[in-house]
């Protein structure tokens, strides 16, 4: 069945991974069908949400019976490309950049942090997780065909970097830093602020208490 990803909703595209990391301990656990409702009281997404998002797929499931543990595995693989290998790259290796290269996707079978870059002349040349630190000055000879970078540097650093990191051809960064990057509208960009999402939660806690 092809699929026109265009059409799926941005929303949707980002539940997608919330939905095969659950389906991945299902089937570790031997279950083989799923309902709609377990999936919602185990990834938090209601039950109207999933139905409507699995919609855009096709017939994934059927009335009375739910889903198909392995068929859905195996269909959000190939959606996913958890088949494909995806390397990446790490720059700053400060608390935040080491926590990442120890941890490095050590449950995910299609993502590796391949090479960490710092301008740190102490962690040039250390091995951290078995990943390598480069100096950022060598980024251009390293990268090879690596798209997407972690970035984990100073505030005030970040576009600078970001800068050179376009001119070595990288499409997509997942910045970690507070900076608010300015990119080509053919970059992508995901920005997590730990700080703000903190803030935010805190925020949710005082003004809008749970039941």
């Amino acid at each position: 069945m092809e699929i026109d990803q265009a059409k799926i909703p941005q929303a949707t595209a980002k539940r997608l991974p919330l939905y095969y990391r659950f389906l991945e301990g299902l089937q570790a656990s031997g279950k083989h069908r799923v309902s709609s409702s377990e999936l919602s009281e185990a990834v938090k997404v209601d039950s109207a949400t999933i139905r409507r998002d699995f919609s855009y797929f096709g017939a994934l499931g059927k009335k009375g019976y739910g889903y198909n543990v392995n068929y859905l595995l195996s269909f959000f693989r190939k959606t996913l490309d958890q088949d494909e290998l995806t390397k990446v790259a790490l720059v700053g290796v400060g608390n935040l950049g080491t926590a990442f290269l120890n941890y490095n996707f050590s449950k995910s079978n299609n993502t590796r942090i391949e090479m960490a870059f710092d301008v740190d002349r102490s962690k040039v040349d250390q091995v951290y997780g078995d990943v390598p630190v480069y100096h950022f000055d060598d980024i251009e000879e390293k990268i090879g065909d690596i798209e997407v970078v972690i970035l984990t540097v100073p505030s005030q650093a970040a576009q600078g970097i970001t800068d050179q990191l376009l001119e070595c051809g990288i499409k997509g960064i997942l910045n970690f830093t507070p900076a608010r990057l300015t990119v080509p509208d053919d970059i992508r960009v995901h920005h997590i602020d730990l700080s703000v999402e903190l803030q935010s939660l805190i925020y949710f806690l005082k003004h809008y208490p749970l039941k």
